[in-house]
């Protein structure tokens, strides 16, 4: 299938003044069924996109919430430090997993102190989060080429969630990888587990590669297990939320899973990741922060209740 184009979040920028200025982010919940772009310039709309997973993805995640906290005081006359710091509080308390969200805050915030006038600071938030998207940009380009030296033949990949454009500000993480691998010949065949509650392999992953032209075939995260003992599988990449300094790396539930499967089997085992997804204020995943979610997530399949609501989950 040929490639086709589509975009996880883009800036539109209306007229030369900025007070037109949007947000369109394609709402990841309906894919892959519905392409449903949506335009704001509600900071607490970009929030509550962060929290719903209609935005998700480490990365993705802080370039969001720059774009977000930038549009917080667009056109704002009065109060500019007031109303950014109440944004830059509802924004810091959507997704307390992702590192790169607070990394992408501080860097805002950090910005935003050091203006003088703060009547022009729109202007100047603004283009750091367009520089902090366009750095995420290049780094997933590195991250693709010096994955490259992960491959010793053509070979077959296991992934698990979605590490690509959906996930990033680029052509993504573990996905770059397997993309640009794909593109000089290295890979032959993707395995993406579904990623069980809310199943961004299923949806999303497989939604890329389709539009990316890749081989792959969808599985239940369960059968990762029988694809490496058959043989299958030569290595496994998936990208990560949050990684200590001493390389403890957190990713959605499910990845600690395939890490003891690729060992036990001696498969290669690799997490992709930027540099801003490790947080260097923490020495082990002892000390990462683990978000739970509710847990309608598991009762329910779509709209749909599948158990009682009565049990723990």
């Amino acid at each position: 299938m040929k490639p086709t184009e589509y975009f996880s979040i883009k800036l539109v920028q209306k007229d030369s003044y900025g007070e037109n200025d949007k947000l369109i982010f394609l709402d990841q919940t309906k894919l892959p069924l519905e392409e449903n772009y949506i335009e704001t310039d509600d900071y607490n709309r970009i929030a509550k996109a962060i929290e719903k997973l209609e935005v998700r993805g480490a990365p993705l995640i802080g370039i969001s919430a720059a774009y977000a906290l930038a549009l917080s005081i667009k056109n704002v006359k009065s109060e500019i430090e007031s109303k950014f710091n109440s944004a830059y509080k509802r924004l810091a308390e959507t997704r307390p997993t992702a590192v790169n969200l607070f990394q992408a805050l501080d860097e805002m915030k950090e910005t935003f102190e050091s203006i003088t006038d703060k009547t022009s600071a729109y202007e100047i938030l603004k283009s750091k989060a367009i520089e902090i998207h366009k750095r995420d940009e290049e780094y997933c380009l590195r991250i693709g080429r010096n994955g490259l030296s992960l491959f010793k033949r053509k070979s077959n990949v296991l992934t698990h969630c979605n590490t690509g454009k959906l996930a990033t500000g680029g052509i993504g993480t573990a996905f770059g990888i397997i993309k640009t691998a794909f593109e000089n010949g290295l890979v032959n065949h993707v395995f993406a587990d579904e990623t069980r509650p809310l199943l961004q392999g299923l949806r999303l992953t497989s939604f890329e590669l389709r539009r990316s032209g890749i081989p792959f075939t969808m599985q239940t995260d369960s059968s990762a297990a029988e694809l490496m003992k058959q043989g299958k599988v030569d290595l496994v990449i998936t990208g990560a939320d949050r990684i200590a300094l001493n390389g403890d790396s957190a990713n959605k539930i499910g990845t600690y899973n395939l890490a003891i499967l690729a060992n036990y089997h001696n498969i290669p085992f690799y997490i992709a990741a930027p540099s801003t997804t490790i947080d260097k204020k923490i020495s082990s995943g002892q000390e990462i922060v683990i978000e739970y979610r509710n847990k309608k997530e598991l009762l329910y399949f779509g709209d749909t209740l599948i158990t009682s609501e009565q049990f723990e989950a």
